[in-house]
């Protein structure tokens, strides 16, 4: 088992990350611990990766993993462009990663992720148990010379205590990129629960199919109750061509 004090590094994963406003937002609200508060819009934020190759981590191995929770106010990102996030699923391919996430404090469960990209559409698809349980759609571009870094702030719980960490990326995002749909597929998991509004509202997002981070070497015992400003960024709408296309967007 990996030392979950240690930090790791992965890099080139292929991830499809954003964010959305919730169908039922009173049941992303109780997803919260005491301690840490939801926006006020419960926006809920998913991020989708491949890893393809050992040789992309410092210890990992190659793996997929799937992580999506509610989105804070009051605990910012170091820099406060980006709002903390509470992890509420964390699923995984690999044994080792969900050992040192689980350790960490992540709701770590057996799962996998594929992302696939074919004539500028790209599906990516999280199952458990066998069962699909989140399809994305979106339409990609090419990688251009834009480079978006910065810190994600995540937050878990051990041993009755919330524990935050601070985590560094780097990650060339494709243009054009829009999300067209997001489906939540099995109603009777708890992860249905943060499906998405219908029209589908998108806060922010992207997809890189190089992106790099780091799981930090320390965790800091969160206090609680520390303000911060909002994240000031502006939602929007997916294309009306889309909503009256039919697909589902997950309500």
């Amino acid at each position: 088992m990996l030392d979950p004090a240690a930090p790791q590094l992965v890099v080139n994963s292929r991830a499809l990350y954003f964010s959305w406003l919730p169908a039922d937002p009173d049941a992303v609200a109780a997803m919260v611990p005491a301690g840490l508060r939801p926006r006020p819009d419960r926006q809920v934020f998913l991020n989708q990766y491949v890893v393809d190759d050992e040789t992309q981590t410092s210890g990992f191995g190659a793996y997929s993993l799937t992580y999506l929770g509610v989105s804070l106010t009051g605990a910012d990102a170091p820099g406060g462009l980006s709002p903390g996030g509470w992890w509420t699923h964390y699923v995984s391919s690999s044994r080792q990663v969900r050992e040192y996430a689980t350790a960490r404090g992540a709701p770590a469960v057996a799962g996998r992720t594929r992302i696939e990209v074919r004539g500028g559409t790209l599906v990516a698809e999280t199952e458990a148990d066998g069962a699909p349980l989140i399809r994305a759609r979106c339409r990609v571009g090419e990688t251009g010379h834009v480079i978006s870094s910065g810190h994600h702030r995540y937050f878990t719980r051990r041993d009755g205590q919330l524990l935050s960490s601070v985590y560094p990326y780097v990650a060339e995002p494709v243009t054009p990129f829009e999300i067209e749909s997001v489906e939540f597929l099995e109603p009777g998991h708890p992860m249905y629960a943060l499906r998405p509004a219908n029209p589908l509202v998108i806060g922010f997002g992207f997809y890189s199919p190089r992106a790099s981070f780091a799981y930090p070497g320390g965790l800091s015992v969160h206090p609680g109750g520390a303000s911060a400003a909002e994240s000031a960024r502006s939602p929007h709408q997916v294309p009306a061509r889309r909503a009256r296309s039919g697909l589902p967007s997950g309500s």
